[in-house]
């Protein structure tokens, strides 16, 4: 099996947000739903020292996240119909609507917060990593719409050299799930479950 994955460089992206517009778009995605978010994590503050001179440890930084296509999806474990699902050829994981009961379990399983009840179809909803367009020799169109290339998309032997499996705060530490999400950390870049910093954009990624 190939096991395809995402690797993001965390030093070029600036948090235009223009993957996770680009994924609306191409998806035709409601208001309300998002598969790739975009974190906003920051934190800090100033330092006084004797003397009267203030330094500051403030520091700002993004994470462009879609669902990781783990190795051992949470969602796929929970779910009671097979309906999540991981492909036996790609890695990819997407969901069968015609088994989706709309239980949620699997949104509330998954770490990263990825899978989503829509309410209007009735079903989960969720990145399947552009299974349509990697069939074509296509990469994900998130990947292609960022304009600092900070996105990139192949095989885990080959993203996996761009990066450390994902463990920078905000997100939870990768032992969890083993997500397909390769990092390449700025020089602020916190680790995993950090309290150093927060989320400055909650509502925006719920």
């Amino acid at each position: 099996m190939t096991q395809y994955a995402f690797a993001f460089d965390s030093s070029r992206c600036t948090g235009c947000k223009t993957c996770e517009l680009a994924c609306k778009d191409y998806k035709n995605l409601d208001a309300t739903v998002a598969y790739r978010k975009v974190y906003d994590y920051e934190g800090g503050s100033w330092d006084v020292a004797s003397d009267g001179t203030c330094k500051t440890t403030a520091f700002v930084y993004h994470v462009s996240m879609s669902c990781n296509h783990c190795d051992n999806p949470a969602c796929v474990r929970v779910c009671p119909t097979g309906a999540m699902h991981k492909d036996a050829d790609t890695g990819l994981v997407s969901v069968d609507a015609d088994k989706c009961i709309g239980c949620g379990y699997c949104h509330m399983a998954c770490p990263y917060n990825a899978p989503k009840v829509d309410r209007v179809v009735g079903h989960s909803v969720k990145c399947d990593g552009c299974a349509d367009r990697v069939a074509k020799g296509l990469e994900p169109i998130c990947v292609g719409a960022c304009p600092l290339r900070a996105l990139s998309f192949g095989t885990v032997e080959e993203m996996s050299a761009l990066g450390e499996r994902a463990a920078i705060s905000p997100l939870p530490e990768p032992s969890y799930t083993n997500p397909n999400l390769y990092i390449l950390s700025n020089p602020d870049a916190k680790p995993a479950d950090s309290d150093a910093g927060t989320v400055a954009n909650p509502l925006e990624v719920m």
